[in-house]
Parts: C-alpha cells; sequence; structure tokens
C-alpha cells in the first residue's frame, strides 16, 4: 500500500508540472501584452519602468500571504537567510526557476540574484526605439513590495539583463532597514 501511495503522488505531481507549465507560458505572454501596451499608453522607457515597479509592489504586497502560508517559512533571522528564501523558495515557487545568489557586500547588506533564466523574457525582443526599457522590472516591485510587508526596507534593481545583450539577468538587493511596526500608543 505504501507503494502503490507513491505512485500516486507522483501522478499529482507530474499533474502540477504540467499545470505550472502551461501557467508559466500563459503568465509570460500575458506579461508580454501587458509590457507592450504599457509602451503604447505612456511617453517613455523611464514611465513604463515605473508603472512596471509599481505593479509589481501591488502584487508583492498581496502575495507575500499566499507565500508565507504555502511555503510554511518563518520569520527569516537576518539578510542572508532571507537571500536563500526567495532564491530557493520563492522564485521557485512562482517562476520555476532557482537563481543563484553571488557578489555579498562585505556588510552583508547587499546581494545579487543571478537568473540564467528569466520565463519572463521567453519569446521577447527588445525594439531598438526601448533600449532603457527594464521589461522585467515587475519582479523588483514584486521583491520590494512582499519584504516591506514582512519589515524590510530594500532596494532593488536590475544591473544586467540578457534583454540587452548581458550574458545573465542580474538583480541586485541591498537592505535599507527593518521596518518598525509603528502600533497606537499603549498596545503591544
Amino acid at each position: 500500500r505504501a507503494g502503490q501511495g507513491g505512485s500516486g503522488a507522483g501522478r499529482v505531481l507530474e499533474g502540477q508540472s504540467l499545470f505550472f507549465v502551461q501557467n508559466s507560458e500563459l503568465f509570460t505572454l500575458t506579461y508580454g501584452a501587458l509590457v507592450t501596451q504599457l509602451c503604447k499608453d505612456y511617453e517613455n522607457d523611464d514611465d513604463v519602468n515605473k508603472q512596471l515597479d509599481k505593479m509589481g509592489y501591488n502584487i508583492g504586497v498581496r502575495l507575500i500571504e499566499d507565500f508565507l502560508a504555502r511555503s510554511n517559512v518563518g520569520r527569516c533571522h537576518d539578510f542572508r537567510e532571507t537571500a536563500d528564501v526567495i532564491a530557493k523558495i520563492a522564485f521557485k515557487m512562482y517562476l520555476g526557476i532557482t537563481p543563484s545568489i553571488t557578489n555579498w557586500s562585505p556588510g552583508g547588506d547587499e546581494f545579487s540574484l543571478i537568473l540564467e533564466n528569466n520565463p519572463l523574457v521567453d519569446f521577447v525582443e527588445l525594439p531598438d526605439n526601448h533600449s532603457t526599457l527594464i521589461y522585467s522590472n515587475l519582479l523588483c516591485g514584486v521583491l520590494r513590495g512582499a519584504l516591506e510587508m514582512v519589515q524590510m526596507a530594500v532596494d532593488v534593481k536590475f544591473v544586467q539583463d540578457t534583454l540587452k545583450g548581458d550574458s545573465v539577468t542580474e538583480i541586485r538587493m541591498k537592505f535599507i532597514r527593518r521596518i518598525e511596526d509603528n502600533l497606537p500608543a499603549g498596545e503591544e
């Protein structure tokens, strides 16, 4: 009986994997349509970049609750642990990839996530007239918004992008400060 349960679980995981692949491709294509529309709606790439960051931030603020519920991850004790959770659990859970964590600053308050494969840019080529577009900037906003909800202020930005000819995509994350809960007077 134990063997039968194991093979049944394998079939469920295979089904979930196929479901994930179909959903990630749909998300990639839908995201491409969103970026295309933003490029039509806004005058310049900087405005599109800001909109993508803002949209990502709003997603991150809401996504963190789903992440915490599904991952059973407790509070991280330091920024290194936060980096591990982001790379090994969050990116895997939502994008199906595991970026590597590199380039730690000497103070341990800054690191890079290296994405060998960014699923958001599948099927994408940037037109020459959008050379300053940060196509995947939504990811920076998601990370910033999610971490803010767990009392971490961070700066997140792309420093390399395969869409712009770089060999990898690199997201740089810098810890700014711990956000203190502002509780009403008399409450703890």
